[in-house]
């Protein structure tokens, strides 16, 4: 129980990839923390790509980044869709303030991007992705997963046991 007290927020819209959303999730409560799924609404039922649903916990307006220790963005089509609320911005730009750390895997650097917290910050995602993550200032690097700083960064499914084991670890040992 490595993330007991722990306490994390999974950003959710339709179209999240399934593995980058629920492998994460599982992994953060096999450790012992708290998850939390936000969503534009409490109580709805959201779905991914491939066929598994998942239900918000709460919208994002009523998450409180002072009793976070994390933030996990999953990839899929979601990203894009997340991108576009302003209240997902603000919460993400507040937790990259106050130094929590933010888990992007995938697509979910574009929400980074649009939060405007990753320029100067060594990147990875989806090869789809690796222009926008250029122009907004980030460095590409082609690793499976990375940390700088509260940002750990995830390129793709096949990368998700790498992107875990980061996240679990960034999470508990804090950042460096």
């Amino acid at each position: 129980m490595r993330l007991k007290g722990k306490r994390v927020v999974v950003l959710v819209e339709n179209g999240f990839e399934d593995l980058e959303f629920w492998v994460p999730v599982m992994r953060l409560l096999e450790e012992g923390a708290e998850v939390i799924i936000a969503g534009k609404e409490k109580d709805k039922q959201f779905s991914g790509k491939g066929c598994l649903q998942a239900v918000s916990d709460s919208d994002f307006e009523s998450i409180d980044v002072s009793r976070l220790d994390g933030v996990l963005i999953p990839g899929g089509w979601a990203p894009d869709k997340l991108r576009r609320y302003e209240e997902v911005k603000k919460l993400v730009k507040s937790a990259h303030e106050r130094r929590k750390v933010i888990g992007m895997i995938c697509h979910a650097g574009l929400v980074g991007i649009s939060a405007g917290i990753v320029e100067g910050s060594k990147s990875v995602g989806s090869e789809g992705i690796k222009d926008d993550l250029i122009n907004a200032g980030a460095v590409w690097v082609d690793e499976p997963a990375l940390v700088d700083g509260n940002l750990v960064w995830g390129r793709v499914v096949k990368d998700i046991p790498d992107f875990c084991r980061k996240l679990v670890e960034t999470l508990e040992n804090g950042i460096r």
